[in-house]
C-alpha cells in the first residue's frame, strides 16, 4: 500500500499453496487462541525479516513495537551466525546495535507470553541454529534462569536483543522503568536503561482546513515547516478573538451536521420510523457546550467515569441556560464484556428524555469520525485510571484546532498541563493530581468527584461567560493558550527528531539535523 509517500508492506498467509490451517494465521489481528498469536509473532518477525530482504531492503535499523515482532531481532543474530561463523553471544552482541524498542503498555498483564510447551512446539528447531540448548533459549525470554515455571516473555526477550528501549511520555517512562527494573538488579530504579520519547501528532494531517489558513494568515505562510518554532506560535495571541472563535464556531457546526446524518443514516438501516429519524435534525445546539470522548472503550479509560452520580451528571445536561451535550464514539474488543457493558450503561443513561437531545454515541468510529470530532468539539475529556495511559494523542489533535483538554495527569497530558501559582490551570484543566501509587479501584470515585467540581464551578461558567459583543474572552483565551503550548512541542516532527538523535544514531559517529519538508 502506498501511504503518503512511504511503502506499507503487509504480510498475508491466505495463498493456495498454504495449508487451511496456515490460510488463516493472517485472517484477524484480535482472534484465535495463545497459539495463534505466536504464530502471528512469528510471521510478523522472522517473516518480516525475510520479506524485505526479498524485497531488496537492508535495514541498519529495526524498530520494534511493543513485543509483536521481537523474533526479527532473533533471525537477524541467525542470519549473521550463519553469514559469519560466530556464537550466538557474539553475533547477539554485534545485532544488538541494530534493534531499538519501543515499549508502552504500562501493566504485565498487557505484554505478550508464551508457555514453554508452546516455546517448544514452534523453536525447537529454531534454537538449534542460533546454537543454542533449549534451557538457554528459553532464558533469553525470562527473568529468572532454569525456571520451569515462569513463562516466555516477548517484551523481556527484547530488552535482551535491543541496543535502546523507550516509553512513549515521561511518566510512561517511569511505570517501564519500575516495571522492568528486575532485570537490572544491580541498578537503581532510576537508571534502568529505559527512557521516554513522548507521542506527537502529524500537525497537517489532523489541523481543519479552516485552522490551517488561519495559521497561514496570522502565525507564517509556511507554518507547516516550522512547527517545533515555540516563537511563531507565540503569534496566536495576536488573532482577532471573534476569528479564532467564528471559525471554531463553523467546525463545531460541521461537527454537528455530521453527528445528525450520520444518525440518520443509522435510523434508516436499522428501520427506525420516519418520525425518529425527522428527530434527529434536533440533537445538539451550536450554542451549546460539547464534549467530545473518543477512543478505545476498555475499561481503564473509564468511559463512563462522568455518569458514576447519574443524577448529578443529568442535572448538568439538562440545565436551561448552560446546557452540555456529549458525543461518545469508539469501539469495545469483541471478546471484552466489561467495556461492552460501559457502553451500554453511557447508552442507558443517555436515553433518559431529559437529556436524549444532548448525548449521542456514534457507532462504526473510525479515522472519518475521530477526524470531525478532534476538530469540532470544545471540550476533550480523557480519564483513564492514572498510569495507564501510556501516551495518547487524541487531546493533541483537538488543541490544533482550538479545542481544549480536561484530562487525568497522564500520559501527554502530564507534560503539557500548565497552571497558574494558584493551581488553575492555564492551558486546560486537570481532573485531581492523583499518587502514582494509588490503588486502582479508589481512584473512581475522588476523580469522578474532581470532575463534577471541575465541570460546575470552572468549565461551564467560563464557557458561558460572555462580553458585551457575545463573546467568551475567557473561554477564547484559554483555547489560545492551549494551542501554543501544545502545539510547538506534541508533533511528529519533534518526535521523529528525537527517535533519530536518541535511538537510531547513537551509534553512529555522525552528526545530524532534521530538515522538514512539511509533507512527512
Amino acid at each position: 500500500m502506498r501511504l503518503g509517500r512511504v511503502n506499507l508492506y503487509l504480510l498475508d498467509t491466505n495463498f493456495d499453496d498454504n495449508q487451511n490451517v496456515d490460510r488463516w494465521i493472517t485472517g484477524q489481528l484480535y482472534g484465535g487462541n495463545q497459539d495463534t498469536r505466536l504464530a502471528q509473532e512469528i510471521l510478523l518477525g522472522i517473516g518480516g525479516v525475510r520479506a524485505l530482504q526479498t524485497l531488496g531492503f537492508d535495514p541498519q535499523i529495526y524498530h520494534l513495537n511493543e513485543g509483536h515482532a521481537t523474533c526479527a531481532m532473533l533471525e537477524v543474530v541467525r542470519q549473521d551466525i550463519e553469514r559469519t561463523g560466530k556464537s550466538f553471544q557474539e553475533a547477539k552482541k554485534a545485532v544488538r546495535s541494530r534493534g531499538v524498542f519501543t515499549t508502552h503498555t504500562p501493566v504485565p498483564a498487557g505484554h505478550d507470553i508464551f508457555s514453554n510447551q508452546q516455546i517448544d512446539s514452534y523453536f525447537h528447531q529454531y534454537w538449534t541454529q542460533l546454537g543454542l540448548s533449549r534451557q538457554e533459549f528459553l532464558d533469553l525470554g525470562t527473568r529468572r534462569s532454569n525456571d520451569p515455571w515462569e513463562p516466555f516473555n516477548m517484551t523481556i526477550l527484547a530488552l535482551r536483543l535491543t541496543k535502546a528501549a523507550n516509553g512513549v511520555s515521561k511518566l510512561n517512562g517511569e511505570v517501564c522503568r519500575q516495571m522492568w527494573s528486575s532485570l537490572y538488579p544491580n541498578r537503581p530504579i532510576e537508571n534502568v536503561p529505559i527512557g521516554h520519547i513522548t507521542n506527537g501528532v502529524h500537525l497537517r494531517t489532523w489541523t481543519a482546513p479552516l485552522m490551517a489558513d488561519l495559521y497561514s494568515q496570522y502565525l507564517d505562510k509556511d507554518w507547516v515547516n516550522q512547527v517545533t518554532n515555540e516563537q511563531m506560535w507565540a503569534k496566536i495571541d495576536e488573532i482577532p478573538d471573534w476569528e479564532i472563535w467564528w471559525r471554531h464556531q463553523c467546525l463545531k457546526a460541521q461537527l454537528i451536521a455530521h453527528i445528525r446524518s450520520h444518525l440518520q443514516k443509522k435510523s434508516r438501516e436499522n428501520g427506525k420510523s420516519a418520525e425518529s429519524i425527522a428527530a434527529v435534525a434536533n440533537l445538539f445546539d451550536p450554542n451549546a457546550l460539547t464534549i467530545g470522548f473518543a477512543r478505545r472503550m476498555t475499561t481503564y479509560k473509564r468511559g463512563d467515569l462522568i455518569i458514576t452520580d447519574p443524577e448529578r451528571a443529568k442535572a448538568m445536561f439538562s440545565h436551561a441556560e448552560r446546557p452540555v451535550q456529549i458525543v461518545f464514539a469508539g469501539k469495545a474488543h469483541p471478546a471484552d464484556y466489561e467495556s461492552k457493558q460501559i457502553i451500554q450503561r453511557l447508552i442507558q443513561w443517555g436515553n433518559q428524555p431529559e437529556i436524549q437531545h444532548r448525548f449521542v454515541f456514534l457507532e462504526d468510529y473510525d479515522l472519518h469520525i475521530a477526524e470531525k470530532l478532534v476538530q469540532g468539539v470544545d471540550l476533550w475529556l480523557n480519564n483513564p485510571l492514572r498510569t495507564r495511559e501510556a501516551s495518547g494523542t487524541s487531546g493533541q489533535k483537538v488543541a490544533l484546532n482550538g479545542g481544549i483538554n480536561c484530562s487525568i495527569l497522564d500520559g501527554w497530558w502530564c507534560e503539557a498541563y500548565q497552571a497558574s501559582p494558584e493551581g488553575k490551570g492555564i492551558n486546560g484543566w486537570a481532573i485531581r493530581n492523583g499518587d502514582k501509587t494509588e490503588v486502582a479501584q479508589l481512584q473512581n470515585q475522588p476523580d469522578a468527584e474532581a470532575l463534577y467540581d471541575l465541570l460546575e464551578n470552572e468549565i461551564i461558567p467560563l464557557y458561558y461567560d460572555e462580553d458585551e459583543q457575545g463573546l467568551k474572552q475567557g473561554w477564547i483565551q484559554r483555547m489560545k493558550a492551549s494551542i501554543k503550548t501544545i502545539a510547538p512541542f506534541f508533533n511528529t516532527e519533534r518526535m521523529l527528531a528525537e527517535y533519530i538523535q536518541q535511538m537510531y544514531l547513537p551509534q553512529c559517529n555522525v552528526e545530524f539535523e532534521l530538515v522538514s519538508s512539511g509533507a512527512d
